[in-house]
């Protein structure tokens, strides 16, 4: 089998994107719906209708009564063969190219429907097989398995939780960099210090002690990092 055939037998780069989307809304817990398809996709409800029967077609999803739309088991392991190449490419970018995390989420977008498994494995061979990306997200090993961490989100902790940033799930170059400028990143410490009542900002301290610097987030960002509290 040639180099071509690698990646010709690939479903269509529209049906890999539906099934990476639908995969990432029910890992945040979301409703998978027609609407909430569309506004992840950016496109049309009537669209993501289209494309969620012909998944459903296909056999990769089906619609379960109460809970919306689910991928089955084939549309799950494709969703996570397409998630390793991105989230690998992702991790390549950032640790071979001098990319930043802010700059990488649109680059494997393009690149993972295009890259042989030939390519990704060369590239996770020189990473060293990392099980995690530039924002915490799990890599899926090639039998499609993820290492799964306990984590909260830093909106759901009570006031003194202390625990360790392990994910970023929101993909918006601006926050990324937001989060970098204020040295709010992967790895750090963080300390719910207050919670300000009638949906205020949450009062952390990140960094070690006893040199944590002080931050008010807002609600956008303390539903976008995982906290893996001690």
């Amino acid at each position: 089998m040639g180099r071509m055939a690698e990646t010709s037998n690939r479903r269509s780069s529209s049906i890999e994107d539906y099934v990476r989307a639908i995969y990432g809304l029910a890992e945040r817990g979301e409703a998978v719906t027609n609407t909430s398809l569309a506004t992840r996709l950016e496109v049309s409800p009537s669209s993501a209708s289209g494309m969620v029967t012909k998944l459903s077609q296909q056999g990769l999803v089906a619609h379960v009564p109460y809970r919306g739309i689910e991928l089955t088991g084939e549309g799950t392991a494709l969703a996570r063969a397409v998630l390793r190449r991105h989230r690998l490419i992702e991790s390549y970018l950032v640790s071979e190219l001098g990319y930043t995390w802010d700059e990488v989420h649109v680059e494997a977008d393009q690149l993972e429907h295009v890259v042989s498994d030939l390519l990704v494995e060369r590239m996770a061979a020189k990473l060293g097989n990392p099980v995690r990306d530039p924002h915490g997200d799990p890599i899926p090993a090639v039998d499609g398995s993820v290492e799964e961490l306990s984590t909260r989100l830093l909106d759901e902790l009570p006031t003194g939780a202390v625990g360790k940033i392990v994910r970023v799930w929101d993909t918006d170059p601006e926050l990324l960099r937001y989060l970098s400028e204020h040295a709010i990143g992967l790895g750090e410490r963080i300390e719910v210090v207050e919670r300000q009542p009638f949906g205020g900002p949450i009062v952390v301290k990140v960094g070690p002690q006893p040199e944590a610097a002080t931050h008010a987030l807002g609600k956008e960002i303390a539903q976008a990092l995982s906290v893996a509290v001690r």
